[in-house]
């Protein structure tokens, strides 16, 4: 028998432990888009700046980003914030948000990011591979353990 509760036995509960607060998968975003200084976070999202203060801690403290000192020139000494390893890992759960979004939540205006392809710069999309086969999410299940 797992001693572990149910929550923490299931990794979307555990994962929404870290990424659940209102703002830090936009956070995130920026952060991928390549954002690293709370004054650009501050400009693209208009969060609070105790909230954005907050979330930036939160996610260092969860290993997604890694908090740098640096000082401009004629400046005082501030931080930055580089994305992990972990951080990047989220780029697959924010394209199927994003894709989500588009097919689910539509507007008339073009959508703000888009997932591409590195090497060619063409749009890519998120897919559920088993072995050979790129499936629609009409043929995956939620298997509960």
């Amino acid at each position: 028998m797992n001693a572990l509760a149910p929550d923490t036995r299931c990794p979307i509960a555990r994962s929404l432990s870290v990424l659940g607060d209102r703002w830090t998968l936009l956070v995130i975003r920026e952060s991928l888009a390549g954002r690293t200084r709370f004054s650009e976070f501050q400009r693209e999202l208009g969060a609070p700046r105790d909230v954005l203060a907050a979330r930036l801690a939160s996610l260092v403290e969860s290993g997604l980003l890694e908090k740098r000192a640096y000082k401009p020139e004629g400046g005082r000494t501030r931080d930055e914030y580089i994305p992990t390893e972990a951080c990047r890992g989220l780029a697959a759960v924010l394209g199927a948000l994003g894709e989500w979004g588009m097919r689910f939540r539509p507007v008339d205006e073009l959508p703000l990011v888009d997932f591409v392809d590195a090497e060619t710069g063409r749009s890519a999309r998120v897919a559920f591979v088993s072995g050979e086969r790129i499936l629609d999410a009409s043929q995956v299940e939620l298997a509960l353990v």
